[in-house]
């Protein structure tokens, strides 16, 4: 498997609006939407367009309303474009150079958040402009203002953005976290120190604790900062042998599950001290989920890795409850209680969530599009979205009632 399948599409959020889907829906993966088909026909379900000419990239959509927000790459230059539930293109702007060095194309998720979009592109660089208008508010350059390397294959994963904080993860020489005002851009805080390089791992955000903070996984350590100044809290060694954790970390009821990579594998860490602390609960290095990420539903996580394709754990103790090579590994999202599973090959199949086995019920071929299967499908009101390099195809998957 190429390297890059493993360290492309980071992005995130904390909040779902039913008008709106961010980067996995809530930033889980699980989407809660009703009456949707439990089963495809065989030729699976109904395409209702797609729209191609998006260019090179592996970005997955994001939604507002009846907005559709998607990145490509076109002759050396990153494109936003802006299409209506449709297809029908309504804006296409240039934000400037985009990534061409390994595997060309745009890499990351556009975040809107209060009338803003935010584009981060693989050149390093972040863009806020107006919803509206798309005239660009301020921008910038990891590079030049945090002294932060780019990654070997080009930034990705937008920012999360937590009440007026707009936080990034640059992991600069002395800026590694950052938190900007998502309105005017401004740093609100950046403490020293705080954590390694950026290992392409992206913030979440930690509510329910006495401390509330941000999370994530850098080249070495995964850390926990205070939200309200950028305090480190904790830090826990965590890293392979390429510095690289491309996916999000998995959080509830106290407990953090951190996934990578070449060799390392996953780690659950519980909070303590009311989030000042954690300590290690299990640890499981065959469990080395990919881009494709995990998620949880009940007390099991759901995903794909490098030594087995489809994975169930139980998320208490870390015991395997079943690995399956039915389909190539790939990414994953869910709606309530079945995954959907969007593999390397092109095939999306429609899996019961269940920890008995690797259940599948229904699967199609995406023959749409180009390049390689690593966009992650979303779901919205009652269609499955899926981009496919230059193209992005909406299907039918709600049940038609009378």
């Amino acid at each position: 498997m190429n390297r890059l399948f493993f360290v492309l599409f980071l992005a995130m959020m904390f909040t779902s609006l039913s008008a709106q889907v961010q980067w996995r829906g809530d930033r889980t993966g699980v989407y809660h939407e009703e009456g949707l088909l439990q089963k495809w026909p065989a030729n699976g379900p109904e395409l209702l367009w797609h729209f191609d000419g998006l260019g090179l990239g592996y970005s997955s959509i994001t939604i507002e309303k009846d907005k559709i927000f998607v990145t490509g790459y076109i002759d050396g230059h990153g494109y936003l474009y802006v299409l209506n539930t449709e297809g029908k293109l309504q804006h296409k702007i240039d934000y400037g150079r985009e990534f061409d060095d390994s595997y060309t194309g745009a890499r990351s998720a556009v975040m809107h958040d209060d009338g803003k979009l935010y584009v981060v592109s693989g050149m390093a660089e972040l863009f806020c402009y107006d919803m509206q208008s798309l005239k660009l508010l301020w921008k910038k350059n990891y590079a030049k203002e945090y002294a932060a390397e780019n990654t070997k294959h080009g930034w990705h994963g937008p920012p999360l953005i937590v009440g007026e904080k707009l936080i990034i993860a640059p992991g600069g020489k002395i800026h590694n976290i950052v938190a900007l005002n998502k309105t005017t851009g401004e740093m609100i805080w950046s403490p020293e120190g705080a954590g390694s390089m950026a290992g392409y791992g992206v913030p979440i955000y930690i509510s329910d604790q006495q401390v509330p903070q941000v999370a994530v996984m850098m080249s070495d350590h995964i850390i926990g900062l205070d939200i309200s100044n950028g305090e480190l809290l904790w830090s826990y060694p965590h890293t392979n042998r390429f510095r690289e954790h491309p996916n999000t970390p998995i959080y509830s009821n106290g407990m953090l599950f951190c996934t990578s990579s070449y060799g390392k594998g996953s780690v659950m860490l519980r909070l303590t001290n009311g989030g000042r602390n954690v300590e290690k609960l299990w640890e499981k290095s065959e469990l080395d989920g990919r881009t494709g990420h995990m998620l949880k539903i009940g007390n099991y996580i759901y995903g794909s890795g490098d030594r087995a394709n489809w994975y169930c754990i139980d998320w208490q103790i870390g015991k395997e409850m079943y690995k399956d090579n039915t389909l190539t590994s790939g990414a994953i999202i869910a709606n309530n209680d079945m995954l959907y599973c969007y593999t390397q090959k092109g095939e999306m199949a429609l899996v019961k969530a269940t920890p008995e086995k690797y259940d599948l019920i229904s699967k199609f071929s995406i023959t749409i599009g180009t390049g390689e299967h690593w966009a992650h499908p979303v779901i919205f009101q009652g269609v499955l979205y899926v981009r496919h390099g230059d193209s992005l195809m909406a299907y039918r998957i709600k049940q038609l009632t009378n």
